[in-house]
This record gives structure tokens, sequence and C-alpha cells, in this order.
């Protein structure tokens, strides 16, 4: 829920030298960039096997499917946590994926791509116009007496576990630059989510609660820079302050992003691994592997029925739904991406092509997790609308990972001489040899004017 394309920039470059966008991956960077993609990428199969349950449940035992829905546990005072097992996992379970994208956000400005002003311009600007033109494409299309203008964010997000659970499916070697790439591109996104979910999608403040909230997250600050350690104090802090953040009306999800950038991402001393790098290591399984299928297997079991499907593609609100996410996505990344480089004067890599990145663009269309989320807090009020918005997110992300698989299997072949490259380790040192092939001391290196 949720790591970078990095340039590599030579310490005595001169500076008119231009920039080389989606290179070689730093070492340390590859590493966490192969561990976080692992782990996403299970959780990506688990994510479209639990929608595939969903689906198959909701359409063959409805009835079943709503009652377990709406079975509601939980204490209803002081904090009305009387909450049916759809809002657990809408509010609860997803603030864990929130927690994570709050680290990797952290992360990425202290370590990552978003360090420096030059590296974070072409993933922002693209994510930025990811999810601008999804809106305006969507606002377009229900501009007139039918339209549902209040939909607007919901083709906006990049769902990075369910896209990269299709990579796996279709078995694309996908080289890292470009995998790193789409992620970075993914943790900027979930930045702009949760910011459009609390300012546009809480509603009745209940400022004491929303001031013993924030309280709690000092606390939650304070103890942790000053090193004080024990999940038992750590994990019921934590709890309380996303009870408070429910009942305040903002969205119980914020508090998971607001404890994920309270964490300290860069290491001191001796530190093998940050606290931050730590706790992600051990909550990314949970939110990869249970918190977001849990939550799809609540959220995504939609009427699929020939009228259904006809309506995604008559009525206003989910058609501009599917062309927010299979034109806007795909339109607004690439495009961005490339003006972006024009005038950042960032040279792309050699070994890869603008068709690559159009392709990962397209891929960037799937918006699963969070424009479910959206489609409930669009449409509250309002059931049947919010499941014609779910059908559509389907439809759309459905559509997104079709046309991106034709577009990377025609390149699949030389995306995996290129993973080979990467990968191949003669020596068996555990260092790729494209790291080392500069090092005198490498056994296999030889001078610069000796290699083709």
């Amino acid at each position: 829920m949720p790591v970078r394309a990095q340039e590599v920039v030579p310490v005595a470059s001169p500076p008119s030298q231009r920039r080389q966008f989606l290179g070689l991956l730093p070492l340390p960077e590859r590493r966490y960039l192969t561990e976080a993609l692992r782990t996403e990428t299970v959780g990506g199969v688990l994510l479209l096997i639990a929608a595939i349950v969903a689906l198959v449940w909701a359409n063959g035992w409805p009835h079943a499917y709503e009652s377990v829905l709406h079975h509601t546990i939980g204490p209803s005072t002081p904090l009305h946590l009387d909450l049916s097992l759809e809002a657990w996992a809408k509010d609860g379970l997803l603030t864990i994926f929130f927690f994570v994208a709050g680290i990797e956000l952290k992360r990425e400005f202290v370590a990552g791509e978003l360090r420096t002003p030059s590296a974070a311009a072409l993933p922002v600007v693209a994510a930025v116009c990811g999810v601008a033109l999804p809106a305006i494409v969507f606002a377009l299309a229900n501009s007139g007496g039918g339209g549902h203008p209040g939909g607007w964010a919901i083709p906006t997000a990049t769902d990075i576990a369910f896209a990269l659970g299709v990579l796996a499916v279709v078995s694309s070697h996908l080289p890292s630059a470009l995998r790193a790439f789409l992620l970075t591109l993914a943790v900027v996104d979930d930045l702009i989510a949760i910011l459009i979910i609390a300012i546009f999608y809480s509603s009745g403040i209940k400022f004491w609660a929303l001031g013993l909230a924030l309280a709690g997250l000092v606390l939650f600050w304070y103890l942790h820079r000053h090193g004080v350690h024990g999940w038992y104090l750590f994990v019921p802090l934590a709890f309380v302050i996303w009870a408070l953040m429910h009942e305040s009306g903002v969205h119980a999800t914020v508090a998971g992003v607001a404890m994920g950038l309270i964490l300290r991402c860069h290491r001191e001393g001796d530190e093998e691994h940050s606290p931050g790098e730590h706790i992600e290591h051990l909550v990314r399984p949970l939110s990869a592997g249970l918190a977001v299928p849990v939550f799809a297997l609540f959220a995504a079991g939609v009427t699929i029925s020939p009228s259904a499907i006809r309506d995604v593609f008559t009525q206003a609100m989910p058609m501009g739904i599917v062309l927010g996410l299979l034109l806007g996505k795909t339109v607004g990344i690439f495009g961005g991406t490339w003006l972006a480089a024009r005038f950042t004067r960032a040279e792309l890599n050699p070994q890869l092509s603008w068709a690559d990145l159009f392709a990962v663009s397209t891929l960037a269309g799937i918006g699963f997790t969070v424009s479910l989320l959206i489609s409930e807090l669009a449409f509250p009020d309002d059931p049947a609308l919010a499941d014609r918005a779910k059908a559509a997110v389907l439809i759309g992300s459905l559509l997104c990972a079709m046309v991106a698989t034709v577009l990377l299997k025609l390149r699949n072949r030389h995306y995996r001489r290129l993973c080979e490259e990467e990968d191949l380790d003669s020596d068996g040192d555990g260092i790729p040899d494209v790291y080392q092939r500069e090092d005198p001391a490498w056994p296999g290196h030889r001078p610069a004017e000796g290699r083709a």
C-alpha cells in the first residue's frame, strides 16, 4: 500500500551532463525494492483472488454476502465502535494499508526518489497529472443533467498491489527501474488520495475527538523520538488514536498515514535499519496479505449482470470512471512524465523507450482498492449508485490490466534480457556484476577502452 525510479548521477559528472531517467538503481535501493515488491506481489495475487471470491459470493449467494457485510460487532460506548464488518474493513483494515503508505512516503522524502527536488520532479508531476486528468475526464463526462459530479475522485487512485498482481499473473519481466517508477508513483498517489479523503470526504467534525486524536499523535511522536520501545505500548496507543480519529468525523485512515509519517526512517549510529524500515518490514505482510485482500472481499462484491454492464457503458457516472481510469490515468501519467522530462532535461535510459513508459502508465490505471473506498465515500446515502461506481472501477481496472498486458508482452523478451543482465552475479559474491564493472578490484573488470 506501497519506491523509486532512481537515476545514476556520477559524483564527478559535469553540471552540463543530462540526468538519466529510469537508469540503474543504486544497490541499496534495488535491494529494498526487491523485498518490498516481493511482498506486494504476493499481496496483489491474494487481492485478485479476494476480488474474484467477492464477485462469485455476491452474485451466487447475495443474501448471505449482504448479511455478513452488515453484521455488527464492537462496543457502542464510549466511541461508537459498533460497526459492521464492512465498516471495520473500510475504516480499520485500510488504516494498516495507509500506515505502510505513510512510512513509504516518509522514506521517500529522506532516502528515496523524493529527497531532492530534481529527482522528485518526474514522479511528482506524473502523479499529479495522473490524478488531475482522470478527475477532469470524469467531470466532463458528468457535466450534463444526468451526471453525478460528486464522484470525481473515484478514478484518481492507483493500486500498486493489484498492478503487481497482474504482472505476476502474466509473468512480465519488468525491469527494476520501471517497477521502481511505478511504486514511487503509487506512493505519491496515496498521499494525494489521503488528502482528498481528509478534505473532501470528512463531515460533522467533532473537535473534542479530533483534539484528543492529535494529542495522541503528539504522545506517539514523543515516545518514538525518545527511544521508547515496546509493541504492547504503541499498539494500544495507535488503536486509541484511530478510534478518536474515527469518532471525530475525519476518515480514520488519516490516523494511519499520520503515524507512518511520524516514524523515523533514517539510520542513526550503527543501526542496520531505521525504526521505520523495521516496522514496515513487520507490518507490510499484514497489510498486503491480510488487510487489503479482506477489504477487497467486503468491497468488491457487486452484482454483475448484462444490465449492470450495460449501465456502466451507457450512464455518465460509471462511464466517467472507466474513461478516467483507462484514458485519464494513462494520458495523465505518460504526458506528465514526458513534459517533465523535456523541461528538466532528463534523458531516458537508452535501454528503454517511451513505449515502455506508456505501458506502465496504462498499468497505473488500475485503481482498485482506494477507488472502491472512495466509491463508498462519494455516495454514502445511495448504495445502488455506489455499487454502480464499484462495477465501473472493476471494469475500468480490468480494461487497463488487459491493455497493459498486451503492451508489456510485446516487449517481454527485451525485459527478460534486461532483468538477466541486472541479476547476473558471475563471481557469486551477492553483488550483481552491473554494480562492479567500474571497480578495478573486481576480477571481471576491464578498462573502459577495452570494453565493447
